[in-house]
């Protein structure tokens, strides 16, 4: 039997992960909506994109140091809001939580995490955001709102490409459920239930979505966030500029330009494609950061150039996790800062400054 191949990159962690999780497991981390078409193109899209790299920079001394919303980061990386993560590791969000504070920066947690929001808050002294989904019943979601600002957390996100979950074809031949046992802290008692149903092509958190998310959400519930509320908020989601200027006229301080990792429209405009658009028509002002298929330091080096302030890494982090805890996640954020070190190097980049438009051919 041939040797397991080295874990140098993410690549390799998701591959060494699918031989770990259960099928029904990894397929809901991994999978798209529909045909996946922007699941595959999301990495393709950064792949078409090329470096104009400088020469004679004189880059031996380099800092990766920035700041979003006046939280200072090691390097321009935050961990993605994630649901369910307990599914890849026992210790889940936690885990999850000192690696990003390890590596020198911070996390969004789900409001679908399986660990709970002062659990997670009291894991780390990283900076900690709370993702949160808008429920038919707004007292539910303004309780949330009210454990994150007790908890200390510092920025609400707020995700706006869903108001039904998108057809994901992985979890309906599955029958994608909640083992027995594993709940969703952050919410009431009654969607423990519903999503730990298992029922043949079906998937327990289309149920749950469509009985607790409310399709109605509009500009007017950014509103009505910020009526609750006094810390900054972000809207996730967004792929046009005039929908990133629109938020930002509501009060937002900021958006991340994300079409859900390629989980709700299918073929979608990848994130790689729309961030230029949306970095104009913000033309500087409030966070700007993306998801969405950022594998490489040198995507980083890109997003940057385009306008963003930070990426935020998604799965590759719950390949990590499934692979070896919070060991594994560390690793994966370690490799990923390094890649980004050495990509600013032979970009000629001292500094997240200096990665400029000029960069990108």
């Amino acid at each position: 039997m041939p040797a397991p191949a080295p874990l140098v990159n993410l690549h390799a962690y998701e591959a060494a992960a699918a031989e770990r999780l259960p099928r029904m497991v990894f397929d809901y981390y991994a999978g798209g909506a529909a045909d996946e078409v922007s699941l595959r193109t999301a990495r393709a899209s950064w792949d078409d994109i090329s470096l104009r790299y400088r020469v004679l920079r004189d880059v031996a001394t380099r800092s990766l140091h920035t700041e979003v919303l006046g939280h200072a980061l090691d390097w321009p990386v935050l961990v993605a809001p994630m649901a369910l993560q307990q599914l890849a590791h026992p210790e889940g969000e936690v885990a999850v939580a000192r690696a990003a504070e390890a590596t020198g920066t911070g996390m969004i947690l789900s409001t679908l995490a399986t660990r709970s929001v002062e659990a997670v808050r009291d894991a780390t002294r990283g900076p900690l955001w709370l993702q949160l989904y808008v429920s038919k019943d707004r007292g539910a979601s303004e309780a949330l709102v009210r454990r994150a600002e007790a908890a200390g957390c510092t920025a609400l996100v707020l995700t706006v490409d869903a108001p039904v979950l998108g057809r994901r074809e992985r979890d309906l031949l599955n029958g994608f459920h909640l083992p027995a046992g594993m709940t969703v802290p952050n919410l009431s008692a009654g969607p423990h239930d519903t999503l730990a149903t298992h029922r043949e092509t079906a998937s327990a958190l289309a149920d749950f979505v469509s009985t607790y998310w409310d399709a109605s959400i509009s500009w007017k519930d950014l509103g009505w966030l910020r009526s609750i509320s006094k810390l900054p908020i972000l809207v996730k989601g967004v792929v046009r500029g005039d929908d990133a200027v629109q938020a930002l006229e509501e009060g937002a301080s900021g958006v991340i330009v994300s079409n859900h990792g390629g989980r709700q429209l299918d073929t979608s405009i990848p994130t790689a494609r729309a961030l230029p658009e949306v970095a104009d028509a913000m033309a500087g002002r409030g966070a700007l950061l993306v998801d969405g298929g950022i594998r490489r330091g040198t995507d980083i080096v890109k997003a940057l150039a385009m306008g963003a302030h930070a990426v935020l890494l998604g799965r590759s982090v719950l390949w990590g996790l499934a692979v070896d805890g919070q060991a594994g996640a560390q690793r994966v954020m370690q490799l990923l800062k390094d890649e980004c070190d050495h990509a600013f190097a032979l970009a000629g980049c001292r500094t997240p400054g200096e990665c400029t438009r000029d960069l990108l051919a």
